[in-house]
């Protein structure tokens, strides 16, 4: 064995060993998947607050059953207290030492967990289970375990919400900026209408209504994008999936989905490159020493990136992102040179060509089947399991500008690289040793194990299977490139309108 060939060898089991290791840390981390299912609910509960116009009381009512469903409020108890639930799991998990988990995620753990109660004792009320309620906040007044520490403000919001529902009331001082303060959405709505109710302020409960009518109109208009387009999508793709292999066992060869089927590429290199491009280039450079060095630099000006507004963040995420792009398309360019030029086939751009019906008929297409997987993915990993970063930022900042940059990285840079780098590259260089069937699968696989959040490899692993299948069939980048982006500004527009969904 050569002395490049017992380097690249060392690398790679340094490569394999972060990815191995970044995995298994994000085993015990929360997902954000039920974070996002809060947030819709939350929609779901504002938005059945609707009343409309006297008129329309008819239409409204059968509007509302198809979009919220007859009994939101008791879907909404059940989906807080699965959360909970798993958080507890979590928790417990914690607390006698099976489950190892970094103290940040273990305090947002213990918030979450005193967030959720205080809502679940909401929902009971709603539900005519008030002393169900006051069991629930007396949890959060007098918590039964050193784990379950709650804050000192959790436990104010407690006593105010005890104190509206028990018989007989009692309103504490200071109630109503407590509620104001540390309750949201329509949970603030439920609690704030109790108190006015107790304290006989029918101006302020009038003034509330109104507000809480225009919160609900907005809340239908949010739904309606989050839900009742991106399910237009899904049907869309189910009938263009159906459509398509009905097609495919009719005309074989000749059917759209066998298109470039049996056209082959030219690989002048060896697997040596392949792990070259992918271990130096992507997962070290790009994933270890690029944003170690970034950090470095920033702590060397009196910068820490932890303190930084969102703003702040979604500037130095671009900026690591765009200096990942420089690096791994340096190490890929020097990598594939001695082979100048290249065959026919790789790395093509057309644009006049059919891309765009490519791309979009992919994403269709992989709508059903990343829910689908997504739904199965949720039972197995019950809430944990880690999500990326970039999400949870997103989905808590309201900051235009803010968005507009994350649009640049996640919709534009990302697609760009990621298409270039596994399906421009990996993906036909390992049709030299495998079947395309099998470097199609092989190439989603890495594709999603690089985004290093083991909950995700399944999702994000049928969205690369069918990138990579839009890419053999269409030959052209911007095929995949235009639905990775899709994909990409659909996640972003959806957290975007279910973050500001809460206030």
């Amino acid at each position: 064995m050569t002395l490049k060939r017992w380097i690249l060898a060392i690398l790679t089991l340094m490569a394999v060993s972060f990815l191995g290791l970044s995995l298994l840390s994000s085993w015990t981390q929360p997902q954000i998947q039920s974070r996002l299912e809060l947030y819709q609910t939350n929609l779901l509960l504002h938005a059945s607050q609707w009343q409309g116009l006297e008129e329309q009381q008819e239409s409204l009512i059968t509007f509302k059953d198809n979009l919220i469903g007859q009994t939101p409020v008791k879907e909404a108890y059940k989906q807080y207290q699965e959360v909970q639930e798993s958080v507890e799991k979590t928790l417990v998990k914690v607390e006698d030492r099976s489950t190892v988990i970094a103290p940040d995620s273990l305090n947002e753990l213990q918030q979450l967990n005193q967030d959720l109660k205080l809502q679940i004792g909401i929902l009971q009320t709603q539900l005519g289970q008030p002393d169900k309620a006051l069991k629930t906040w007396q949890s959060l007044i007098e918590p039964q375990s050193v784990a379950y520490a709650v804050s000192s403000s959790q436990q104010i919001t407690a006593k105010v919400l005890t104190g509206l529902w028990q018989k007989p009331a009692r309103l504490l001082p200071d109630a109503e900026p407590i509620l104001q303060q540390k309750l949201d959405g329509w949970f603030r709505y439920q609690a704030l209408v109790k108190l006015y109710t107790l304290q006989q302020r029918p101006e302020a409960l009038l003034d509330l209504e109104t507000k809480e009518q225009k919160q609900a109109e907005t809340a239908i208009f949010k739904l309606i994008i989050v839900s009742a387009i991106p399910g237009l999508g899904l049907v869309s793709g189910l009938i263009l999936a159906i459509i398509l292999g009905i097609q495919a066992l009719l005309k074989g060869k000749n059917s759209i989905l066998a298109t470039n089927l049996d056209v082959h590429w030219l690989i002048p290199w060896s697997w040596e490159i392949i792990l070259q491009v992918f271990v130096v280039g992507f997962s070290l450079l790009g994933q270890l020493v690029i944003p170690l060095t970034l950090k470095e630099v920033f702590q060397g000006l009196n910068l820490q990136p932890n303190t930084f507004d969102v703003r702040e963040q979604a500037f130095y995420i671009l900026i690591t992102y765009l200096l990942l792009m420089v690096g791994g398309f340096s190490i890929l360019y020097f990598s594939i040179k001695p082979y100048f030029p290249l065959p026919e086939g790789w790395f093509t751009v057309k644009l006049k060509d059919n891309w765009f019906f490519w791309g979009l008929g992919g994403y269709l297409v992989a709508l059903p089947l990343v829910i689908l997987v997504s739904l199965i993915n949720q039972k197995l990993w019950d809430g944990q399991g880690g999500s990326n970063p970039l999400l949870p930022i997103a989905l808590e900042s309201q900051d235009s500008v803010a968005l507009a940059i994350f649009f640049t990285t996640a919709s534009i840079a990302a697609p760009i690289f990621e298409e270039i780098m596994f399906r421009g590259f990996l993906l036909p260089s390992l049709t030299r040793y495998l079947p395309l069937g099998s470097s199609i699968i092989l190439s989603g696989f890495l594709f999603a194990a690089a985004h290093l959040n083991i909950s995700e490899v399944l999702p994000l692993m049928t969205l690369g299977i069918v990138l990579g299948f839009v890419y053999t069939r269409s030959r052209n980048l911007l095929a995949s490139m235009f639905m990775h982006g899709l994909w990409n500004s659909g996640t972003l527009l959806s957290l975007y309108i279910l973050g500001s969904g809460g206030s």
